[in-house]
């Protein structure tokens, strides 16, 4: 029976017709129409940013990309296809197999366009989704420059591996994905058609269906040829030789990459062995080819580079791996910006000779050591800061600096921003939720060195509770006119931020209606008048957002008028990602007052993966903030943009910070007018400039393998350093890195840095100490002062276990657990008192209640100071109510004045009501703390003994007046 002639198919009913065209319109309305309401509103947000320059050339490069990818994968398909229906077989015999797909194919003949056109477009539009994503590598492709840098083994300069090796791997993977689908189409198609027939009595290959898939097997070997072409670039990344180091190694380069070559070769060779038997007519000829292939990516692709491996490369590895480890060491510091251009390396004792007195940089480090941690004071700054329910601050506060009266100190600052989530009650109805509480109010900040009261005794602490309060530095709306705003504020109140934007759905509408409808003050309100917000006024707009948050009340509230707008993507980063999603951000925004307003601060980075021979990191992995599950990995990174964000308007900017880098004047170029010239980034702004965390703290971690230079000592790890563990919780992660404020050792000046301690290899002990510059004048100066490896400077944990330890502070803290919860801050290490240590850390108290939602917070209680005696070596511990009291204890008489001296340096004008310091006192090197006083201890312990009867008479009392309320 004649195949072309197929039994037809009974037409569908109509009204079944009807039934099917309707729901299938209706699962194409529901696929469709959320994504073209979504790209209207993100049409209407990026005009409102200004950056809908970003948005076209996005969704332009997407579209195409989606188009090329359709249209080729299902061009290909369709072509396979009608093909293969094309040169079907006109006469089949009939059989028990045949008569089970008789149907199939009865359906395919009579509609040969419909199933060619609609298999085809269903495949391409899939594969066009996938592709389309891939559009930053297209740009980069396109717009991509050079580094200036040449890779050590072809001589490429790096930007053929950053910017067009991944293009051409794009390309070579979807004709790897064209020539699978298109076999296995062909392959259905045939069978189906009885091109190619299984049955026992009628077995067999037409010559149409064996020409057709000899030829597009022989294309995926030609594919597959091009890929061992490029493979031999992408060993250059290769990540085998991990941990030891990155990039390629010796059996790489003279095992592997020579079989790559080989392979390449025999692949051409059989890919025109497959095409010669299109001619020749003998399917034996492509088997023997393929054969061929698979036995040569066995034994060349395979068994020699694990021979050269294993019986040449690892019994000498140290010397063989020598110049690969040299490659890797020098790629990895261009790549993290830690070469020498960039990080400065200088010998430390660890073990100082002079007191601090004597040194004008130690007065100033030691007047400027921070006493308030930012990952402590939340609570504190909410419980005494709050003003109303609805306001709080984040969970990590920031530090910053200012200079006020001329005089630079650092500062937990923060913004006191709308908590929707603690809206109750009426407050939580739609109307109050989103149009009446729209915004925080205000700029807060409190001097990280100073607190405004401190107790003097350790029984008056447990009796009282009494401690160390932020003074706090207030710029709202309710200091607004009164003149005593230290960091004056023109516009306080707060529309985007980072607590803002946790509320689920985030938005406000505001302005419009004809009276002021917004909270402001409990006898004032207030209509937003600001740039940010796309209108709302329009019934389309409306319309358009009832459907995105799917909420009725925006079609009919009343408090939507024509001039209203509505405010949402709230959260700094996520403004900055949006406009420029090409860019990293950092984990940790920052608030800032410049010009009078409160701008967020944003740190943005480029990064790559797939520098040649530079080791592959995670950026802000270990962010003690972070709130990235898994964090990007990387091969290269640069802080090269800063970003702002205007906590009223919402505005963005962004500014270059890094002309050197060639990643972001690649995108400058795909995103023209979109970065501002550093030129224009005013001297206030850049004033508070601060290294970025997640940055140093990669940065960080490389260093403690890749300041080694001789290859062998990088091999065997003897002199690596390791980040230390947190010594102030239980689960002991990487310490974060911390910001302070020290003297410089050139001017004496106060400079605010960001700090980290090191310690050796899998030890404890103190290996280095690393920072880098905040201040404009040395931005991104980063230096290394590397402690003596013959002798032993205790590290943070250790500093933690002396001080705990101690008799006066282990007697103490049983105290003071008895009606308190005891929190260590952050341990500050300070290199001090020329070629000393100085470790700082703050001890706070909060107090226990039995009282349901009673409000306790942690506030400063004790400091704890210690220091290396340079004398006997031995660790000096201090411990008292105040730093001054506790720096007396380790350097003797006078020093601890120093922790009171306004900005360090003897000589510095004292604040008003304080007394000058007097003229530095000379110390011997070694000071012996002072003369334990017996009878001053047997008094305090008759004091404790006192205070704790007094406490259990309290409880006593307390449970009997709870038995007798029952």
């Amino acid at each position: 029976m004649s195949a072309r002639d197929g039994p037809g198919l009974r037409r569908l009913h109509r009204s079944t017709r009807v039934l099917v065209i309707a729901a299938t319109a209706f699962v194409v309305a529901l696929l469709t129409i959320p994504r073209l309401i979504s790209a209207y509103i993100s049409w209407l947000w990026f005009g409102e940013v200004g950056f809908r320059g970003v948005w076209r050339t996005v969704l332009f490069t997407r579209l195409s990309l989606f188009i090329v990818v359709a249209l080729f994968i299902g061009g290909v398909l369709f072509a396979v296809m009608w093909l293969a229906f094309r040169f079907r077989p006109v006469f089949l015999p009939e059989s028990g197999e045949e008569d089970s797909l008789r149907p199939y194919r009865a359906m395919v003949i009579r509609w040969p366009l419909r199933f060619g056109v609609g298999i085809a477009a269903a495949v391409g539009l899939l594969c066009g989704l996938i592709g389309q994503s891939s559009w930053m590598t297209v740009q980069l492709f396109i717009h991509g420059g050079s580094f200036g840098v040449s890779d050590p083994e072809f001589g490429l300069d790096i930007g053929f591996f950053v910017f067009d090796l991944p293009f051409y791997r794009f390309v070579v993977n979807w004709l790897f994905v064209a020539t699978v689908l298109a076999f296995f189409a062909g392959l259905s198609v045939h069978y189906l058609l009885g091109g190619i027939r299984l049955s026992a009595d009628s077995a067999g290959v037409t010559h149409a269906a064996r020409v057709q898939l000899v030829v597009i097997a022989g294309t995926f070997i030609a594919v597959k040829a091009a890929a061992y072409w490029l493979d031999r670039y992408a060993l250059l990344s290769s990540r085998r030789k991990e941990p030891t180091f990155a990039g390629a190694g010796y059996t790489d380069i003279n095992a592997v990459l020579p079989a790559r070559l080989i392979l390449f070769a025999i692949a051409v060779i059989c890919a025109i062995a497959f095409f010669a038997a299109v001619v020749i007519r003998d399917l034996r000829i492509p088997a023997m080819a393929a054969a061929l292939l698979l036995l040569s990516s066995i034994l060349v692709g395979a068994v020699w580079p694990l021979a050269v491996e294993q019986l040449s490369v690892r019994p000498n590895a140290a010397d063989m791996e020598r110049a690969y480890i040299e490659r890797n060491i020098s790629a990895t510091r261009q790549a993290y910006g830690i070469g020498s251009d960039r990080v400065a390396y200088q010998a430390y004792p660890g073990v100082g000779t002079k007191p601090p007195t004597e040194v004008a940089a130690d007065t100033t480090t030691i007047a400027d050591a921070r006493l308030l941690d930012p990952n402590v004071l939340s609570r504190t700054f909410t419980q005494q800061q709050q003003l109303k329910n609805f306001y709080s601050f984040p969970a990590h506060l920031d530090l910053d600096r200012y200079r006020i009266g001329g005089e630079l100190r650092d500062y937990v600052v923060a913004a006191r921003e709308l908590t929707p989530s603690a809206l109750s009650g009426n407050q939580r109805h739609w109307v109050n939720r989103h149009t009446v509480y729209t915004h925080g109010n205000g700029f807060v900040a409190a001097p990280a060195n100073r607190v405004n009261a401190a107790v003097r005794e350790a029984a008056d602490a447990a009796a009282s509770g009494n401690s160390g309060y932020p003074i706090y530095t207030v710029s709202d709306i309710a200091s607004q006119g009164s003149g005593h705003q230290v960091i004056p504020v023109d516009q306080p109140r707060v529309y985007y931020g980072e607590v803002i934007a946790q509320a689920e759905p985030d938005y406000a509408i505001v302005g419009g209606g004809a009276e002021p409808r917004e909270y402001d003050t409990d006898t004032t309100k207030y209509t937003y008048h600001g740039a940010g917000g796309v209108p709302i006024g329009s019934w389309p707009d409306r319309l358009a957002f009832a459907a995105k948050y799917t909420e009725r009340n925006i079609i009919f509230s009343k408090a939507i008028g024509p001039g209203s707008k509505i405010i949402f993507n709230r959260d700094p980063r996520h403004r900055v990602e949006l406009v420029a999603p090409w860019l990293t951000t950092d984990n940790n925004p920052y608030p800032a007052v410049v010009g009078g307003r409160i701008v967020w601060i944003v740190d943005a980075y480029t990064t790559i993966d797939g520098y040649p021979y530079a080791k592959r990191g995670s950026l802000g992995a270990q962010a003690p903030d972070s709130d990235t599950d898994s964090p990007r990995q990387i091969s290269y990174a640069r802080n090269s943009i800063k970003a702002t964000v205007d906590a009223y308007d919402g505005t963005v900017t962004l500014y270059q910070v890094d002309r050197q880098d060639p990643v972001l004047a690649a995108w400058m170029k795909v995103f023209p007018g979109t970065v501002e010239p550093e030129e224009s980034i005013s001297a206030e702004l850049r004033a508070h400039f601060r290294y970025p965390e997640d940055l140093f703290t990669t940065q960080r971690e490389m260093l403690a393998k890749y300041h080694v230079d001789e290859p062998r000592e990088f091999f065997t790890t003897n002199a690596f350093w390791s980040v230390p563990s947190d010594p102030t919780v239980d689960t002991n992660p990487h310490q974060p890195p911390f910001y302070v404020l020290v003297g410089d050792q050139g001017t004496a000046a106060p400079s605010f840095r960001l700090a980290s301690a090191m310690v050796g290899y899998n030890r404890e002990f103190l290996s280095a100490y690393v920072w880098a510059d905040s201040d404009p004048e040395n931005y991104g100066k980063i230096s290394v002062l590397q402690l003596p490896t013959d002798t032993l400077t205790q590290g943070p944990q250790q500093i933690q276990n002396s001080m705990i330890s101690d008799t006066r502070v282990a007697s103490e803290r049983t105290l003071l657990e008895r009606s308190n919860r005891i929190q260590y801050g952050n341990l500050l290490t300070l290199p001090i008192a020329d070629g000393g240590v100085l470790y700082v850390e703050p001890l706070f108290t909060e107090r226990i209640s039995t009282t349901p939602n009673a409000s306790t917070f942690p506030q400063l209680a004790r400091m704890l100071v210690s220091y290396r005696d340079p004398g006997t070596g031995g660790v000096l511990v201090g411990y008292a109510p105040t730093l001054a009291e506790a720096l007396e204890q380790v350097f003797g008489g006078g020093t601890g004045r120093l922790a009171t001296a306004p900005g360090g340096g003897p000589g510095a004008p004292p604040p008003p009501g304080q007394q000058p310091l007097p003229p530095p006192v000379a110390a011997p090197p070694a000071v012996a703390p002072p003369a334990v006083d017996q009878a001053r201890i047997a008094e305090l312990n008759a004091q404790i003994d006192a205070i704790r009867a007094a406490l259990d008479r309290l409880q006593q009392q307390l449970a009997d007046l709870e038995r007798s309320g029952r």
